[in-house]
């Protein structure tokens, strides 16, 4: 039950994120949640090892360039959904830190947690 609370307001955060910063659109609340999903995925999947193998540039930037990763994965996500929509790099690095942010404060608003 809280995986699915923690999805649907995983799914609001996003919609936060076009609300917030131009250039991202979601089509439908069908399409955040699917987008919400991949997006999971990606990150749990595709990041570790994009953080691995770029390990010496993400410490010469002090751990900045993790930023950069987060913003290239959720441009990548926006480029392979048909709701979801990224328009360049630039409101793919502003919203996935907006993304970020609103998923935290939302995961702390959720009852049960230590």
């Amino acid at each position: 039950m809280r995986l699915l609370l923690v999805w649907i307001l995983n799914a609001v955060a996003l919609w936060g994120v076009t609300q917030l910063v131009p250039g991202i659109a979601i089509a439908d609340p069908a399409s955040a949640l699917v987008a919400v999903l991949v997006l999971g995925l990606v990150n749990t999947l595709v990041k570790p090892l994009l953080v691995l193998l770029t390990l010496p540039i993400t410490l010469l930037t002090l751990g900045l360039f993790l930023l950069v990763i987060n913003g290239l994965l959720f441009w990548f996500v926006g480029s392979i959904l048909p709701g979801f929509k990224v328009a360049g790099f630039g409101p793919a690095l502003i919203g996935a830190i907006v993304y970020s942010l609103l998923a935290w404060l939302f995961s702390k608003l959720l009852p049960g947690r230590d």
